[in-house]
């Protein structure tokens, strides 16, 4: 890419992360009510897309040769368990990679 392209490019990424970042509050005001639609979607999108990561981060487990998914499965409930125990999401996805990488490095 020519300078020109890598400034277009970086003034492109910034002006999208930007409009998603003020459009709801432009669009949504403080004045008028949230509309139902989008209140429901703010309460059912964050399981969905945590299902979705499930289902893609063990997509590929097979479960008849190598490891057979025990390292998967380790790490899933240690995530689980994590986050039952502290409700830090961020602590249950690190514990959870720790853990896979750890057994995955060391152990399998």
């Amino acid at each position: 890419m020519s300078l020109t392209e890598e400034i277009i490019t970086i003034g492109m990424c910034v002006l999208a992360t930007l409009i998603t970042r003020f459009l709801p509050f432009a669009l949504f005001s403080e004045k008028n009510r949230t509309p139902k639609f989008i209140e429901y979607l703010g309460k059912a999108l964050p399981a969905a897309i945590f299902a979705l990561l499930v289902v893609y981060c063990l997509r590929n487990v097979d479960i008849t040769s190598g490891s057979r998914g025990i390292p998967e499965a380790v790490s899933v409930l240690v995530v689980a368990a994590l986050h039952l125990w502290k409700r830090k999401i961020l602590l249950s996805m690190a514990g959870g990679t720790f853990c896979y990488m750890l057994l995955v490095q060391l152990v399998f």
